[in-house]
């Protein structure tokens, strides 16, 4: 089947994708579709054999194997095989096979840039400074002040894009197509932001902090702020909110931050400023750019796809939902029929944490129980592990659920529609042929 359109285009339009690529049928309100003769030939052809349990494939549904489409792009101190997503500002995200690893390497780690990083770093003379209405005393500290005034701890903490999957929701929403990469765990090093705080003494009025960093708008106009987020004293105050300067034990790398950054564990990563130059503690909620409007909001309550909402019934996106990732094997892995499938991924969940893993080789008609491990520490991703037998030859397609300890499940498909697209939190799901 020839491409020239891309896949994700057609499928922008799912139902009409489906009638058009493969002429499936569809009831109304029904989100299983029926395949004729011809069309289930022409969709096991474009996958490369027969689809088994095709009949419980959901319509609207890209098959797997043809939704994995990869461009390499090269940034510095980053794996060549990062998807680039957007050049000004760089975003760029991990293919879920390239996550395999434990604990997230710094040059795997996704890139979420909203401005121009800085340039000409001097790191001997970088300060972080805290202030607002709510601090008794304005503090200026240098990276030295923070390593050795302060104690240091390390903790892997999960960092997700909120726009993480955006690029499943219908109609599209606008901003980075983002497919699974803009996530990773890595180990990060730094001080208790509730350590400096207390150090500069905060008001009993306080409500939320805001960060400021030293990157450049793109309009190159040096006093315009390019993102400026925060989170709820609340937040501020856990033990594993870091001010952070190392990741893995290394420089943080320029993309991500360097040489200094927040670090919220399961909060989008927007809230995790880079390149940290001042942090204010405020008595209202903090109302920076990209604090307002549509910007890390979703609708306060449901709406209908496509809904324009006003900025009041809008709220501000906090714990993220519960998720999981298939990292081994890649999609469009081939077995030979009679061999066991081992398979492997990762699971988070917020502030939460993970309870329960399943698989589904049926399209979600069954699912069996995965091998789950215990987070590192709290707001770590945790590993899982299964064995999958298959019973016959053909396509199949694997897909991962998580349910937190709330009894919160993933969706078969996509959640709940927002106008930027954020929170898609769907089951992952790989292509494999036994052969």
């Amino acid at each position: 089947m020839k491409r020239k359109a891309g896949i994700h285009k057609l499928y922008q339009s799912p139902e009409q994708a489906d009638e058009k690529l493969w002429g499936r049928q569809t009831i109304p309100d029904s989100r299983r579709g029926f395949l004729k003769k011809a069309s289930l030939t022409a969709m096991s052809m474009a996958v490369g054999g027969k689809i088994v349990f095709a009949e419980n494939m959901p319509s609207g549904l890209i098959p797997a194997i043809l939704a994995d489409d990869e461009l390499p792009f090269e940034i510095p101190g980053k794996d060549p095989g990062l998807v680039i997503l957007n050049d000004r500002p760089v975003n760029a995200e991990t293919p879920p096979h390239l996550l395999d690893d434990k604990i997230t390497p710094a040059d795997k780690l996704f890139v979420r840039n909203n401005g121009i990083p800085p340039e000409n770093i001097d790191v001997n003379n970088w300060t972080l400074t805290i202030d607002g209405e709510s601090v008794a005393n304005k503090k200026t500290y240098t990276l030295a002040d923070l390593k050795s005034r302060f104690k240091n701890y390390t903790y892997q903490l999960t960092l997700e894009c909120g726009g993480n999957g955006r690029s499943e929701f219908n109609p599209p929403a606008k901003g980075n197509q983002w497919t699974t990469g803009a996530v990773g765990c890595s180990k990060w090093t730094g001080v208790r932001l509730k350590d400096v705080l207390n150090d500069v003494g905060i008001k009993s009025d306080a409500v939320y902090i805001g960060y400021y960093g030293k990157d450049t708008h793109l309009s190159g106009d040096p006093e315009e702020v390019v993102i400026s987020r925060g989170v709820p004293i609340s937040k501020a105050m856990e033990d594993e909110s870091l001010i952070a300067w190392a990741i893995n034990g290394e420089d943080i790398p320029l993309m991500n931050g360097y040489p200094l950054r927040l670090v919220f564990g399961g909060w989008p990563a927007s809230t995790s400023g880079k390149w940290l130059e001042r942090i204010s503690v405020r008595n209202i909620i903090h109302d920076g750019p990209k604090m307002g409007g549509d910007s890390y909001r979703v609708p306060c309550e449901a709406v209908p796809p496509g809904a324009k909402v006003p900025d009041e019934n809008m709220c501000i996106i906090e714990s993220m939902p519960v998720k999981s990732l298939i990292t081994y094997p890649k999609t469009g892995a081939q077995i030979s029929e009679g061999r066991t499938l081992n398979i492997r991924g990762h699971a988070w969940a917020g502030d939460n944490r993970v309870n329960e893993m399943h698989y589904s080789i049926d399209f979600g008609v069954t699912w069996k129980k995965c091998q789950l491990e215990a987070p590192a520490n709290r707001l770590a991703w945790q590993h899982w592990s299964a064995k999958i037998d298959f019973p016959q030859k053909g396509y199949y397609e694997v897909w991962a659920k998580a349910t937190d300890d709330q009894g919160r499940s993933q969706p078969m498909i996509v959640p709940g529609w927002n106008p930027k697209g954020y929170l898609n939190n769907a089951c992952h799901r790989i292509a494999v042929m036994v052969k």
